[in-house]
């Protein structure tokens, strides 16, 4: 079974009786659960921006919900967004950054200066673009 994000947040928020039961139930069912990176990224992002959770506790919760071993990811791409996440940046960045290498692609290129930082104390090239090019 594929697992939309709007059911991991219903499984982990627990704040819908009804819906996070019948999520519970589903889960329950199924012999294995693919999670996308997509779904895992709209995830981190309602975590923080609606249910107003700490980085942390946001991995945390990653962790948790990808523990089962029933749970296929892509774990290295996972990995990474978890890393850039526990250097305060963002979940997607580092699933983005991930998989543009997996797909090649040597420079990382954003104008995120945060992201940029994270991406060059890792060893990796990357080019922070000027958001007010002169």
């Amino acid at each position: 079974m594929i697992v939309d994000t709007n059911v991991l947040v219903r499984v982990w928020a627990a704040d819908d009786p009804v819906q996070s039961a019948a999520a519970e139930h589903r889960l329950r069912q199924a012999k294995q659960i693919y999670i996308a990176n997509s779904s895992l990224c709209e995830f981190v992002w309602v975590a923080r921006k609606v249910y107003r959770q700490t980085r942390a506790d946001i991995a945390a919760a990653i962790q948790l919900l990808t523990s089962d071993p029933r749970v296929v990811i892509d774990l290295p791409a996972v990995t990474a967004g978890l890393e850039f996440l526990g250097a305060g940046g963002d979940f997607a960045d580092g699933v983005i950054e991930f998989e543009g290498r997996k797909l090649g692609g040597e420079i990382f290129v954003t104008f995120d200066r945060h992201a940029a930082a994270i991406v060059s104390a890792q060893g990796r090239q990357c080019d922070l673009l000027a958001s007010d090019p002169a």
